[in-house]
C-alpha cells in the first residue's frame, strides 16, 4: 500500500468521484468549456485567484501563502481524444465520439485534489502555487496558446511538476528519468506533383504514385544513414490520398506524417534531408515535391535536481523497487513549452491494472485506469510542492 498522508487519504472517495465526472463529461482540445468552469468553480471555493480564458479555455489558479518564498507551478491536462469509447464502465463517456483514452481526467482530478490540500496549509508556509489547467494538450497547442495569453506573465516561477497516468507501468509504480523524456513532434504534409494520364498509357504521364512511393522508402534513411547510431528519431508517414479512379494516374498525391526526436540540432538537421530527399527523388522521376512541416512541440527534458526531489519523494510513498527509471518516450507533450521557462519534472504514474485484465493501451477505445494510484499522483505533487517552497 502506497504511505498517504491522512489529508490525501479522506480526499479519495471524491478524487475518484472528480475523476469520473471528468470521464463522462470528455471535451476536444480548445473546447473545455464545462471542464474549465467545474475546475475554477473548484479553484475559487478553495480560495484561489483564478484566471479563466487562458489560451482560449486554460484555467490558472494562484496561491499566496503566508510568507516570502518560491514559487511552484503545477500543470494538468484538462481535453479529451475524439474516440468512441468501448470501456464497460459506469462512468462511460456520455459524449458520442468523444473520450478521455489517456488519463487527462485522472490527471486532472490529481492537480484539483493537490489544490486542495494546499489551499489548507499555505497560509503558513513560504511561497506560492500557481496551477496551470491547460487545453489541447492532445493536438500540442495548448501550452503555447497560454504562454501567448501571459500564464508566466508577473510571476517568477521557481520550479515545476507534473504527474501522468501510464498504462505502461503497473500500479504501485513511478517512472521517472532526468533529462531528455519525451520527444519533439513535427507534423509533416508532402505534396507530389505530377502531369496525369491513362493508367494504361504510363509513359505519358509523370505518375506521382511511384515517385510517392519511393519518396516513402527513401526517406527512412533519415532514421537508419543519418541519424547518429547512439541517437534516435522516429519518422512515420501515416496518410496517402491519390487518384480517383483505377485507370487515371492523379496529378498529385498528398501524404502527411509525423517526425519525432530528442535533439533540437539533430532535428534541424534531419528536417533539411527531409527536404532534400523528398525534392531530389521526385525531380529523378520527373515530379516535384512539395514539403511543409509544423514544429508543434520540443522536447520534453527534466530537471536533474528537480527529478531527484521527486524520486526521494517517490520512494518514500512507495518504496524504492518501485520507483523506475523509465524508457525515454517516442511521444511528445507540449508542456516542454513550459519546461523551457521553467525547471520541471514530468513523473509517470502506473495506472494498468494488476487484477489480471489487459491493460489497454493509450488513445485506445477501452482505455481505463486503476483508480487506486490516483492517491500517489496527489501526494507526490503536494509534497514536492512543500519541498520546493519550504527550501532546504
Amino acid at each position: 500500500m502506497p504511505h498517504v498522508s491522512s489529508e490525501v487519504e479522506k480526499l479519495v472517495p471524491n478524487l475518484i468521484d472528480l475523476r469520473r465526472d471528468f470521464h463522462r463529461h470528455p471535451e476536444l482540445g480548445f473546447q473545455e468549456e464545462r471542464t474549465a468552469r467545474v475546475v475554477a468553480e473548484r479553484l475559487k471555493h478553495l480560495g484561489y485567484t483564478v484566471r479563466t480564458g487562458v489560451g482560449k479555455t486554460g484555467v490558472l489558479g494562484l496561491l499566496k501563502g503566508g510568507k516570502p518564498g518560491k514559487t511552484v507551478l503545477l500543470r494538468a491536462e484538462i481535453d479529451a481524444l475524439p474516440i468512441q469509447e468501448e470501456a464497460q464502465v459506469p462512468w462511460k463517456s456520455e459524449s458520442p465520439g468523444r473520450m478521455h483514452a489517456c488519463g487527462h481526467d485522472a490527471n486532472t482530478a490529481i492537480a484539483l485534489t493537490a489544490a486542495e490540500i494546499l489551499a489548507k496549509e499555505l497560509p503558513g508556509l513560504p511561497g506560492n502555487v500557481l496551477f496551470v489547467f491547460q487545453p489541447a494538450e492532445e493536438i500540442l497547442s495548448g501550452a503555447e496558446a497560454m504562454l501567448r495569453d501571459g500564464v508566466l506573465e508577473g510571476v517568477a516561477v521557481d520550479a515545476a511538476f507534473a504527474v501522468h497516468m501510464s498504462n505502461d507501468m503497473p500500479a504501485g509504480t513511478v517512472g521517472l528519468r532526468s533529462g531528455p523524456v519525451m520527444t519533439s513532434a513535427d507534423r509533416l504534409e508532402l505534396a507530389v506533383i505530377g502531369k496525369g494520364g491513362h493508367g494504361a498509357f504510363p509513359h505519358q504521364a509523370c505518375d506521382p504514385v511511384y515517385a510517392a512511393a519511393q519518396i516513402i522508402t527513401a526517406l527512412q534513411t533519415l532514421v537508419s544513414r543519418e541519424t547518429p547510431p547512439l541517437q534516435m528519431s522516429v519518422l512515420s508517414i501515416t496518410t496517402l490520398k491519390a487518384g480517383t479512379a483505377f485507370n487515371i494516374i492523379p496529378d498529385t498525391v498528398e501524404m502527411s506524417g509525423t517526425f519525432r526526436c530528442y535533439d533540437t540540432a539533430l532535428r534541424e538537421t534531419l528536417m533539411g534531408s527531409l527536404r532534400r530527399v523528398a525534392e531530389n527523388v521526385a525531380a529523378a522521376l520527373k515530379c516535384k515535391a512539395e514539403v511543409r512541416n509544423d514544429w508543434l512541440t520540443p522536447a520534453v527534458v527534466n530537471d536533474p535536481a528537480l527529478t531527484r526531489v521527486v524520486q526521494e519523494i517517490a520512494t518514500d510513498i512507495i518504496g524504492e523497487k518501485h520507483v523506475v527509471e523509465m524508457e525515454r518516450l517516442t511521444g511528445s507533450d507540449d508542456i516542454a513549452y513550459f519546461w523551457q521557462k521553467v525547471p520541471g519534472c514530468y513523473a509517470f504514474v502506473g495506472s494498468a491494472k494488476t487484477d489480471g485484465s489487459l491493460a489497454a493501451p493509450h488513445h485506445n477505445a477501452k482505455f481505463d485506469i486503476d483508480e487506486s494510484v490516483m492517491a500517489t499522483g496527489a501526494e507526490l505533487l503536494v509534497r514536492a510542492a512543500r519541498q520546493v517552497m519550504k527550501g532546504p
